[in-house]
């Protein structure tokens, strides 16, 4: 499985900037790429409640569509995050698109301090095979908690890919955290991070990276614009899980109604208060 992690700066409220940003990005992907992964919320930047009716887009709107043709133009997927406007309700949502379509959306359930002024929690977990790898989403601060990506792995991931708008003083969080729920489930975890200012005198952290089975960095990025290719091999998986396996040896069970859909979805659906 080829990925190109590219880690940049994004415009606040500038959709049409960060979107032309984005499909340039797509366009100079290498021929042999299998999924192209960008930062948290990339395409609209973070809304406020002010401009987030202005901002929102459905998920078959102008954007998505645009990555979606990108998508097929250069046969890859692409994985970028946006604020959702579902009929009114407000999401921050990340999407695998696929030269077919959106094969994967997901609503980050874990609100940051004072998120939930502007957008609402999703409720579910979810993965989709793409090339022969099960693959789940996760947004941010959701990596803090060990439940998201545990859920996931519930769902039989085998590749989380997490959009980050990781910002300083809080850079270390999130290469702890990321290398932890890659080594726990013994899956293969890959952030792509922003950087640059942001709105309220926000310093993105950049440090994009990606974690093997065994909890071992592959790769980590500065704090600048950059982007990153590498080849995951998938038997590691195996490797990691030979001896012991958390997922067998582990003693609690996670809540939740598991839903399996005939186009090859794995849903997780979080029981109400949790």
């Amino acid at each position: 499985m080829k990925l190109e992690l590219v880690q940049m700066a994004g415009r606040d409220g500038d959709t049409a900037y960060n979107l032309q940003r984005t499909l340039d990005a797509i366009a100079a992907c290498s021929s042999d790429t299998d999924i192209v992964v960008f930062p948290e919320s990339l395409i609209t930047g973070f809304p406020n409640p002010q401009n987030i009716a202005r901002l929102a887009e459905p998920l078959a709107g102008p954007s998505l569509d645009a990555i979606q043709r990108a998508a097929r133009e250069h046969d890859l997927a692409v994985v970028c995050g946006l604020t959702e406007n579902d009929q009114g309700r407000y999401y921050n949502t990340s999407v695998l698109v696929t030269p077919d379509g959106i094969a994967l959306s997901y609503r980050k359930t874990h609100l940051w301090v004072g998120e939930g002024e502007a957008v609402l929690p999703g409720d579910r977990f979810s993965t989709v095979e793409w090339r022969g790898v099960r693959i789940g989403l996760l947004i941010c601060y959701d990596c803090e908690f060990p439940e998201t990506a545990r859920a996931l792995a519930e769902l039989g991931a085998e590749l989380l890919l997490i959009t980050d708008g990781n910002m300083e003083p809080y850079g270390h969080v999130h290469r702890t955290a990321v290398a932890a729920r890659a080594q726990e489930n013994q899956v293969f975890a890959v952030m792509v991070n922003r950087v640059g200012q942001g709105d309220h005198g926000l310093t993105f952290a950049g440090g994009s990276m990606v974690a093997n089975p065994f909890g071992r960095v592959l790769f980590e990025a500065g704090t600048e614009e950059c982007r990153h290719g590498l080849c995951l091999d998938m038997t590691g998986i195996a490797a990691a899980r030979a001896l012991y396996d958390y997922h067998t040896d582990r003693r609690l069970n996670l809540p939740g109604e598991r839903i399996n859909h005939a186009d090859g979805r794995r849903e997780l659906l979080v029981p109400e208060g949790r």
